[in-house]
């Protein structure tokens, strides 16, 4: 095996300032989180203020995620070729500044264009590039560096949720998108002032890791199953979980307990609070596990624990204090997915072109939304019911965790074999 060290002579898991780097993409991750996770909570209001259904509303949301994963294999190769400081910069930029024009929108494209379009761009090139940086910071721990990361995506929304929800209740949902849009564009373009690559890899003997800092390039990593297979997990572990997120308020108000109070809160934005603090908790402890087990032990593990949970939440639909705990069980078991692919495609393809690589990954995210998003919304509407799309996660969660275990760990361990 092979041990990376830098051209300083430094091991890189010991080289100084990796720790910042960590917490830099950590704040950077948490500022632009809200834009998906606290969507629900404009929904509605931006539902009536533009007179318009459901389904069609619900694509705003799809094509937020879309555009964050479709051109993510760009951002991922111009965050490679101008450096993470700058691109990051502009991602926060245009986050912040979608928000703020969101507010002034009188039509559903112009919601489209700035909420959906500019949010999508602007966090994809934030998500890709700070993910892309750490797997290359920390090469023996990357399930656990990318978690952490991938959690201040989860927790960042914390923060905001109750605070939000509340501000729409007594100021209107205008004022919110540009109080909260100043600060979203503030805290990433701030944290994106300190973010560097870490210095090229050699090749030295000792006790290592899986790749080398050459690695595969998309190219030649498109050409391999093991790379469609993990896409097409991605794909429906991102469909499951997108659909509780998208929809969440809505079914939470078809079963009456939206506005319930649990401890004292509404079990709506209390769901929502501590559904941020699992989801975030989630990407590190799996992250970690993984690093420990083995990548496709913990997905095996982690996936059909989504499953059970989905399918509790579904049998207490009308149990305010159920849907509250249940919730944040759900996103425990599916959050984890932001940690353990981008670490498992690393430890298959290498280092070198490593955020390029997860850009073309992380588009199954964009895929997964438009399933999770208006086509979940259509088939309540087909069926009058909730109970084909939860009965659709808990099929697509189980049959994710049982190809984790018996189809892509054994081509996997025949890919290090080989190669």
């Amino acid at each position: 095996m092979m041990t990376e060290m830098t051209g300083t002579g430094w091991p890189i898991e010991k080289l100084p300032g990796r720790w910042i780097q960590l917490l830099l993409g950590l704040v950077a991750m948490m500022a632009i989180s809200s834009p998906q996770y606290v969507w629900t909570l404009f929904r509605k209001p931006l539902q009536g203020a533009l007179t318009t259904d459901l389904a069609t509303i619900q694509v705003t949301f799809s094509v937020l995620v879309v555009l964050q994963t479709l051109f993510s294999p760009v951002q991922g190769y111009l965050t490679e070729k101008f450096g993470p400081r700058l691109l990051v910069s502009f991602g926060a930029i245009l986050t912040g500044a979608g928000w703020v024009l969101s507010s002034q929108v009188d039509s559903v494209p112009l919601l489209y264009l700035t909420y959906g379009g500019m949010g999508g761009l602007g966090t994809g090139i934030i998500y890709v590039g700070v993910v892309g940086l750490m797997v290359k910071w920390f090469p023996k721990h990357r399930g656990f560096a990318t978690g952490v990361v991938a959690a201040g995506y989860g927790f960042g929304a914390i923060a905001t949720s109750i605070p939000i929800a509340d501000m729409i209740d007594k100021s209107g949902y205008q004022q919110t998108l540009i109080v909260y849009g100043i600060g979203i564009g503030l805290i990433g373009l701030l944290a994106a002032q300190g973010l560097r690559e870490p210095p090229k890899p050699v090749l030295a003997a000792g006790d290592g890791i899986l790749s080398s800092g050459s690695g595969y390039g998309w190219r030649e990593m498109l050409k391999t199953p093991i790379f469609w297979l993990m896409f097409g997990m991605m794909t429906m572990m991102s469909t499951g979980g997108l659909m509780v997120i998208s929809q969440f308020s809505a079914f939470a108000d078809d079963f009456g307990v939206s506005k319930t109070l649990v401890f004292g809160t509404a079990a709506l934005p209390l769901a929502l609070t501590i559904d941020r603090f699992t989801n975030g908790l989630t990407r590190p402890f799996f992250g970690w596990v993984s690093d420990n087990i083995g990548r496709e032990n913990t997905m095996g593990l982690a996936f059909i624990l989504e499953a059970c949970a989905i399918a509790a939440l579904a049998y207490f639909s009308d149990n305010a204090v159920a849907l509250v705990l249940l919730s944040g069980l759900v996103f425990f078991g599916w959050g984890e997915i932001f940690s353990l692919f981008p670490s498992t495609l690393t430890d298959t393809f290498g280092t070198a072109h490593a955020t390029t690589n997860y850009g073309f990954l992380y588009i199954a995210q964009g895929v997964g939304s438009v399933l999770g998003g208006p086509v979940a919304a259509m088939i309540h509407e087909s069926f009058h019911s909730w109970t084909p799309v939860f009965a659709l996660i808990i099929g697509m969660d189980m049959v994710t965790g049982l190809l984790a275990l018996f189809a892509l760990k054994p081509m996997r361990t025949r890919w290090a074999k080989s190669h």
